[in-house]
């Protein structure tokens, strides 16, 4: 639209009392990709690639902090993965569903660690798949726990860290997660909570980085 059609456009759009909500529609949410990601159903920024499914505070602090030496291990695997392929060298990820992990296997980089990690029936599934996480030997700079049962992974991520480490926690303002939330800061984590809009989401969401002082971030 030219900029007379569209100054014209806008004056109507007030009138009728939502000229502002066209604003926005052309403005951040065109500029981070929203609107591709619900036009699309996935995950994405506004040129198509994938995006972690987190808040866009939190891609904007990880994309602009996360160092290339980062050793990252992910409790849910998906465009994050992909993301995160992108960025550092090691990456591992568990998936527990079966048709999402061959969907997604053959599209990341052959040094990407996928595993297939099947739930258990009234099972510690955090405790199941961090047995992964042990066999890499890997102490992890960054845990991303955005899979299921997500108060026993925050549980074992605190095993699993370097000295610089931190856990990364999406949806942390459900309720139900507090309980891992609580475990961590017991063990004197700090929370920071970033809110705001997420990819295909049309509410604001949470996702908390969870650290301690010299962590891998520089928070």
């Amino acid at each position: 639209m030219s900029r007379p059609w569209r100054r014209w456009a806008l004056k109507v759009l007030d009138a009728i009392g939502v000229g502002d909500l066209a604003r926005i529609g052309h403005g951040a949410l065109t500029e981070t990709g929203w609107r591709r990601s619900l036009r699309e159903g996935a995950s994405v920024d506004a040129r198509g690639e994938p995006l972690p499914w987190i808040s866009y505070p939190a891609i904007d602090l990880l994309a602009q902090r996360v160092p290339r030496d980062c050793r990252v291990f992910e409790y849910g695997a998906g465009n994050s993965t992909r993301w995160w392929a992108a960025r550092v060298d090691v990456l591992a990820s568990v998936e527990h569903d079966a048709a999402w992990f061959r969907q997604l296997r053959g599209t990341l980089p052959a040094a990407v660690r996928l595993d297939h990690v099947p739930l258990l029936d009234g099972g510690d599934y955090g405790r199941h798949a961090r047995t992964v996480a042990a066999e890499l030997g890997q102490p992890w700079d960054l845990v991303v726990v955005d899979g299921r049962d997500r108060v026993h992974c925050l549980r074992e991520s605190a095993e699993a860290l370097s000295p610089r480490g931190v856990v990364l926690l999406d949806n942390s303002e459900r309720p139900q997660y507090a309980p891992g939330i609580e475990h961590l800061r017991a063990r004197g984590f700090r929370q920071l909570p970033l809110r705001g809009l997420a990819p295909l989401l049309d509410h604001v969401t949470e996702t908390s980085i969870l650290y301690r002082a010299g962590n891998v971030l520089d928070l």
